[in-house]
């Protein structure tokens, strides 16, 4: 395990120094941060709640919680994606507290609500997390904010390969320094989910109560607007926010 959550931080260490290249990735893009402003607003406790970002990443998430009140902790396995977080937050003089560590680890609580935004995937042991995370807020609140991939439909898959086309057609670069390993993928269980159905299940494991699910529209609509035609449209996919409580 020890090596595989290695390999895990050794990718995001390198994938650090392009991430934030891609609008989404940064939310650098300022109608999609404020979609996702409304959407925090919407899923977390009232401010100042203190909360927890697990896979905080360059600290997206992390900062607009931060602009709205909230007491937050990044969390991150990379040093290299937590130190762009913490030059962000300096840059706009926001206090964050950032610890660099796994997600299995989750630093002291107790925290009012555990988010994370696209990590759970990339997780060998995703309810254990769960598990791991309640621990470290007991009475608080859950936050997954996820969207369907992976789906092996024709249309998707017909989409997935114009996509690719168009990118190099307007010479945009990818999301991504590399693909992931696929050694490594072979090892994460909710890899490319095309239904959120497989991370409730795992909810639900870890012991968290009352589910419940919103799609993301405006965070949609904002990401595929800041988007070239048709690339936007082309890699438009469904997200959503799960949420749930100790």
């Amino acid at each position: 395990m020890t090596d595989i959550h290695g390999r895990i931080r050794d990718f995001w260490d390198r994938d650090s120094a392009t991430y934030d290249a891609a609008k989404s990735h940064a939310i650098s893009d300022p109608l999609e941060a404020a979609a996702w402003r409304a959407a925090l607003v919407s899923a977390l406790p009232a401010a100042s709640a203190r909360v927890l970002d697990v896979g905080a990443g360059t600290g997206a998430l992390s900062l607009l919680a931060a602009e709205l009140g909230h007491d937050v902790t990044a969390l991150d396995l990379s040093p290299g994606m937590l130190g762009e977080a913490r030059r962000k937050a300096e840059d706009r003089g926001l206090d964050l507290e950032f610890v660099l560590g796994s997600a299995m680890e989750p630093p002291v609580g107790p925290f009012d609500a555990v988010m994370e935004r696209h990590v759970l995937w990339t997780m060998p042991d995703p309810v254990g997390a769960l598990r791991t995370w309640r621990g470290a807020a007991p009475g608080g609140r859950l936050v997954l904010f996820e969207g369907v991939c992976g789906s092996h439909a024709l249309q998707q898959r017909a989409k997935d390969l114009a996509a690719e086309t168009a990118r190099k057609l307007l010479r945009r670069p990818p999301n991504h320094h590399a693909p992931y390993p696929e050694e490594v993928l072979e090892r994460l269980p909710l890899r490319c989910m095309p239904s959120p159905a497989p991370l409730v299940e795992a909810m639900h494991q870890a012991g968290w109560k009352t589910v419940r699910i919103k799609r993301l529209r405006d965070v949609e609509w904002a990401a595929m607007l800041h988007e070239p035609w048709p690339l936007g449209w082309l890699e438009h996919l469904p997200r959503y926010a799960l949420i749930a409580d100790a």
